[in-house]
Order: C-alpha cells, then sequence, then structure tokens
C-alpha cells in the first residue's frame, strides 16, 4: 500500500475509532443507569433495555455498508415494506389492543374506552404532524420539509428526519413496557429491533447514495438509534406515573408510529414503482410481529 492510499484511510480510521469509544462510553454509562434503577423503577429499566437493544439493531444494520455501497432499489424499498409491518403490527398488538385493556380495567365502557384510546391514536398524529411541519428535515427521496431549511446544513436535516423517525418507536417501546407488562413489551421490542436492522442499512445507503463518506453515513446511521432509549425511557417514566395515562399513552403512541408508517414509510418504499416489492415485506413483517406478539405476549 502506498503512502498516498494509507493517507486517505487515515481519516475512516480516526472516524472509527471515536465511534467506537463513543459507543463504549454509551454502553458504560446505560449500563450504570440500568443497575440504579432495576431496583427503583423495573418498568424504566425494563424499557431502556429494549429501546438499546432497539438501537443496537440498528447500529447492527450499518455495519455492511462498511464493506459493500451496492443494494438493488427493488431490496431497500422491500425491506422499507417489512418495517413497515412490523410497525403496523405492533400498533395494533402490542399498543392499541392493550390500550383498550387498560382502559377497560379502569372501569371504562367498550363505547368510552375505544373513544379514549381512537382520541390518543389521533393525538399522537397531530402532534408528529406539526412536528414534520415545524421541524425541518429532508426525507431520502423527497427532499426537504420544513421551515427555514436553508439556514440548516444538510447533514443536520438528515439528522432530524432520523430523530423523527426513530422518536416514536423509542415511546411505543416504553409505554408498551408500562401497560402491556414485560412479556408483551419485550415482544414489542424484539419487533421493533428486527425492523430496525434492515432500516439501519438503508440509512446508511441513503446518506452514502448521496455524497456523504462511507464512515460518516455508518456512524451517523448508528447514532441515529440512541433516540430509541432515550424515547423509551421517557415514555416509561410519564406514563409509569399513573394507570389513568395508560390509554392515553399507548394510543398516542400507537398514531405517532401510524403518523410515520403512512407519511414516511410507504411512501418512500412506492416511490420507485416497486409496489409489490414493498407490499409483499409489508405482509411478511406484519405476520413477523403478529406471531411474536402472540408466542411472546
Amino acid at each position: 500500500m502506498n503512502t498516498f492510499s494509507r493517507y486517505r484511510q487515515r481519516p475512516a480510521l480516526i472516524s472509527i475509532g471515536i465511534l467506537s469509544l463513543a459507543v463504549l462510553v454509551a454502553c458504560l454509562g446505560a449500563h450504570s443507569l440500568w443497575a440504579y434503577l432495576v431496583p427503583r423503577a423495573p418498568h424504566v429499566a425494563n424499557a431502556l433495555a429494549g429501546g438499546l437493544l432497539a438501537a443496537g439493531a440498528t447500529a447492527l444494520g450499518t455495519v455492511p455498508v462498511m464493506f459493500s455501497q451496492t443494494l438493488s432499489e427493488k431490496v431497500q424499498d422491500a425491506m422499507l415494506g417489512f418495517g413497515a409491518g412490523v410497525m403496523l403490527a405492533a400498533c395494533a398488538f402490542s399498543l392499541v389492543v392493550p390500550g383498550l385493556d387498560s382502559a377497560g380495567n379502569l372501569g371504562y365502557g367498550p363505547w368510552q374506552a375505544g373513544a379514549m384510546v381512537g382520541g390518543a391514536i389521533l393525538l399522537g398524529g397531530v402532534v408528529l404532524l406539526l412536528i414534520d411541519r415545524l421541524l425541518p428535515h429532508e426525507h431520502f427521496i423527497k427532499g426537504k420539509e420544513g421551515i427555514e431549511v436553508r439556514r440548516l446544513r444538510r447533514t443536520w436535516l438528515f439528522v432530524f428526519a432520523i430523530a423523527l423517525h426513530n422518536l416514536p418507536e423509542g415511546l411505543a417501546i416504553g409505554v408498551g413496557y408500562v401497560g402491556s407488562g414485560p412479556e408483551r413489551g419485550t415482544a414489542l421490542a424484539t419487533g421493533i429491533a428486527i425492523q430496525d436492522v434492515p432500516e439501519g442499512l438503508v440509512v446508511a445507503l441513503a446518506l452514502l447514495s448521496v455524497g456523504y463518506r462511507r464512515t460518516f453515513a455508518v456512524a451517523l446511521g448508528m447514532l441515529s438509534g440512541l433516540v430509541e432509549p432515550l424515547g423509551a425511557v421517557l415514555g416509561a417514566v410519564v406514563v409509569g406515573g399513573t394507570a389513568a395515562l395508560l390509554p392515553w399513552g399507548l394510543g398516542f403512541a400507537a398514531g405517532a408510529m401510524l403518523f410515520v408508517i403512512s407519511h414516511e414509510m410507504i411512501p418512500e418504499s412506492h416511490r420507485k414503482g416497486h409496489e409489490v416489492y414493498a407490499t409483499c415485506g409489508l405482509m411478511i413483517g406484519f405476520v413477523l410481529m403478529m406471531v411474536l406478539d402472540t408466542a411472546l405476549g
């Protein structure tokens, strides 16, 4: 290897080293926090563990980009469809159904429970819609959205888009552990983690395709998953304070996820004309999540 090649690889090696150190520090901090929470707030500790599982799956999905930058558009769209199917089933079986059950346990009748959870679903969608309108971000295919996009660097627009996508998943994990119990919460976290593997790969490939360096694309793809444990802890803390908030929290998380599915994932997976592949992926993901929820819940 000549001197020029070694010089070109040096920034990549430095980036990998910094990323590895950051991941190590984050893991140590998360372990200390988890050990602190276990005897004091076990539901928050479970939510943190579930969020970290999803974050690790996202990071795992980005690894192949370090060795190959090619992946057909059909495969990418099938992966997006698969993720949408997992999230759709998670909304139905891990959030909406437990939300209705929790409302019933509080003494509400079927109509009241349905209205409460339905209102929470709509509220979650409205909040995500407002964030989508107010927060500048950039879709990988559709382009820039939000206000004042010219004042922000393109990199940060991608970061905001990823955060907007991952936050509802983290909230769903945290609320799921509180409202559905450890078993169904684990099923929900496992399902989201499974769909986060191809999601992490698609995110890194998208960043690579628009001109970012391979190491930067992988690093940002890995770091994007850290939004999920933060959202999981937030959801568990807020909803875990009182049982009266459970139906609202579960419905809100479902509405936020439904917004992401309909507004982001399905349109992106259909935009390039591979609707059949995306639809097949969605159906497989839906069935897989349904089986996981039934088997583990």
